[in-house]
């Protein structure tokens, strides 16, 4: 994964999110028009946290995060999630 210039501020952390599934365990093909979208994702960068709490999420972590959390952003052609450190529901 390519380093990105990118610092979030505060309590946000920079998530790719993993491809969406192509193909069922079964073998069938997911046309575009039915992905769903992903809910996993590893951090790419994080912010320094708030005075009151510090981060618990690192560079390289696999995440679950909610279905609608997040701002969608696209940098240097790649698509990334800028969410609040609160909307990740897990580390994997």
């Amino acid at each position: 994964m390519s380093k990105v210039n990118i610092q979030p501020l505060a309590d946000r952390v920079l998530v790719a999110p993993m491809e969406a599934e192509t193909k069922t365990a079964s073998g069938i093909i997911i046309p575009d028009t039915a992905k769903e979208k992903p809910q996993k994702g590893t951090v790419v960068a994080v912010g320094p946290g708030t005075k009151d709490e510090k981060m618990t999420v690192k560079v390289g972590d696999t995440v679950l995060y909610g279905k609608y959390s997040g701002t969608e952003l696209k940098l240097e052609g790649a698509d990334y999630l800028m969410m609040r450190e609160s909307d990740i529901l897990a580390i994997v």
